[in-house]
């Protein structure tokens, strides 16, 4: 299941401008755009390396650019906490792999696409029981 709570993003390059480490979206200036991913029926939420290369190549996915990977295994078949720490912000996960489940944090300044992460942890971890919400950060008051 597929499901977001928010659309993700204009589709229309002409409807975005960026300018600075702000954007403007539909006549909206905001910082960037949070998404909070839901993941539930995941495999290899307890491999570290698994992990690892899901959060590289989400920040690959998305031409954002990568200052380091931080990683934390819970014991031995426990779950994995880690954050790729952006330029334009962070990719942070938290794995429960008991529960088959993965809490995903996207936040991207400027005129990034967060979304293009559901791809990837979708086929890292052979689920597309996914759920996504989105909240603009920073809108311009």
């Amino acid at each position: 299941m597929n499901h977001f709570a928010a659309e993700i993003r204009a589709d229309d390059p002409d409807e975005v401008q960026s300018g600075g480490n702000f954007v403007v979206e539909n006549g909206v200036r905001f910082a960037g755009r949070h998404l909070l991913i839901d993941l539930w029926d995941g495999e290899n939420l307890d491999d570290l390396e698994n992990v690892g290369l899901a959060l590289r190549e989400a920040v690959t996915a998305t031409g954002a650019t990568l200052l380091k990977i931080d990683l934390h295994h819970f014991t031995p078949d426990g779950g994995v906490s880690g954050v790729a720490l952006l330029a334009e912000s962070h990719i942070s996960i938290h794995t429960w792999p008991e529960e088959g489940y993965a809490a995903i944090d996207v936040f991207m300044c400027g005129d990034f696409n967060p979304a293009l992460v559901l791809q990837v942890v979708q086929r890292r971890f052979g689920t597309v029981n996914t759920r996504a919400a989105e909240h603009k950060r920073g809108v311009a008051r």
